[in-house]
């Protein structure tokens, strides 16, 4: 499922305007590799977020490559550099996550609706990344 929602997320078909791919090389084969992706938009930012933690795989290909990527959105690349939020400044970045992605509530166990003391109390347990433009 995710490799269609790649192919059809980077060709823009039939796709929510949130709706990307994130490209980055993989830390143990080296081969580029592509994971479907919500973008929530924030405070004048935009932003990558975890829904399965510290441990999914984009989340440490990132890491491993210094947070160089590239984002494809209705079918254009975007060099990208990704910089992790700090915690104590993801709750609200959260619940606009949820708010836009609501296959990933049950990966973080809150809606839209839940108060941002109930986000504070999880923001550990979920990278979250501002995406910059990378020359």
């Amino acid at each position: 499922m995710n490799r269609l929602d790649a192919l059809m997320y980077g060709a823009g078909w039939l796709t929510p305007s949130q709706a990307a791919v994130l490209k980055v090389v993989g830390r143990r084969s080296g081969a580029v590799t592509s994971v479907p992706v919500a973008v929530a938009r924030h405070g004048g930012g935009e932003y990558l977020v975890s829904m399965l933690g510290s441990k999914a795989s984009w989340v440490l290909n990132v890491q491993e490559a210094g947070g160089a990527a590239v984002l494809r959105r209705r079918g254009r690349d975007q060099p990208i550099m990704l910089r992790e939020v700090p915690v104590g400044q993801r709750a609200e970045i959260l619940r606009r996550y949820v708010a836009i992605a609501p296959g990933a509530r049950p990966h973080v166990g809150l809606g839209p609706d839940a108060p941002l003391a109930s986000f504070r109390r999880i923001e550990d347990r979920h990278p979250v990344y501002r995406i910059y433009d990378r020359p």
